[in-house]
């Protein structure tokens, strides 16, 4: 990786056409959540100092979305919100819209080029984010984590799992475990994180599954089922997140 260069999309503009060149480890499903859809073209375009680009060479290998926004504004007041990724999205960009003086920044996606995963990238896009937010004089990185073994369990609760521990003390899950090394302190659980819904037509062309019965469905990616409804026509998934704090002073 002597090649590898990581920069703020500020500093190289030219690469925000090539973000999504990369194939990453995301499901079908999750491409659909309706605030990703319409709020991160305008990360790119009005926050291009909060996202993260790696490249080896002329290929694009890894990239970290984070977002400025007022955790400690009246009415929020340091709390971390239960709806979590969707939340802050919608805190941030209400923020900027009425110029309030951001205090704190979240993570809201680091993803690896699936070819280049397991060679320890997530971790360094982490460091970045840490170190970006800090040279911007921001005292604290928040994140609201999707553990990335939990879709082996998804009846599993989050609130049991986002705690559960190995005999060394660190996290059970490892992308949780890369936040607990990198200094981060698991805070709390988001446990409405992000919601998706569609029709039962939608949710067999993003999953190939017959979605034809009531109740849960397990879906490949997803951290907890989704619940089908074929009598109303469609079906919805709410994921759960971990938050964690890492503070930079």
């Amino acid at each position: 990786m002597t090649g590898m260069m990581i920069t703020t999309l500020a500093e190289r503009p030219e690469l925000a056409g090539r973000l999504w060149d990369m194939t990453d480890s995301w499901p079908e499903f999750a491409a659909h959540d309706p605030l990703a859809w319409l709020l991160y073209p305008r990360m790119v375009a009005e926050l291009p100092d909060y996202v993260l680009v790696a490249t080896d060479g002329d290929a694009v290998v890894a990239r970290a979305f984070s977002v400025p926004f007022a955790l400690h504004a009246p009415g929020r007041d340091g709390a971390l919100p239960a709806r979590g990724w969707d939340q802050v999205l919608m805190w941030t960009f209400s923020d900027l819209r009425r110029g309030i003086r951001p205090d704190t920044v979240s993570a809201i996606e680091i993803s690896v080029a699936t070819g280049r995963q397991g060679e320890g990238l997530s971790g360094r896009m982490l460091a970045a984010m840490r170190e970006n937010a800090r040279a911007r004089g921001f005292a604290e990185v928040v994140a609201p984590v999707r553990p990335n073994a939990k879709p082996a369990e998804p009846e599993a609760s989050i609130h049991e799992y986002a705690y559960r521990t190995r005999e060394d003390g660190l996290p059970y899950d490892p992308w949780l475990r890369v936040h607990v090394r990198a200094g981060g302190v698991i805070d709390s659980v988001a446990p409405l994180s992000m919601t998706i819904t569609g029709s039962l037509a939608e949710w067999r062309e993003w999953t190939g599954l017959p979605f034809d019965a009531p109740g849960p469905v397990h879906v490949p990616g997803a951290l907890a089922p989704v619940h089908c409804e074929p009598d109303q026509g469609h079906a919805v998934y709410v994921e759960p997140n971990v938050w964690v704090r890492h503070p930079l002073r």
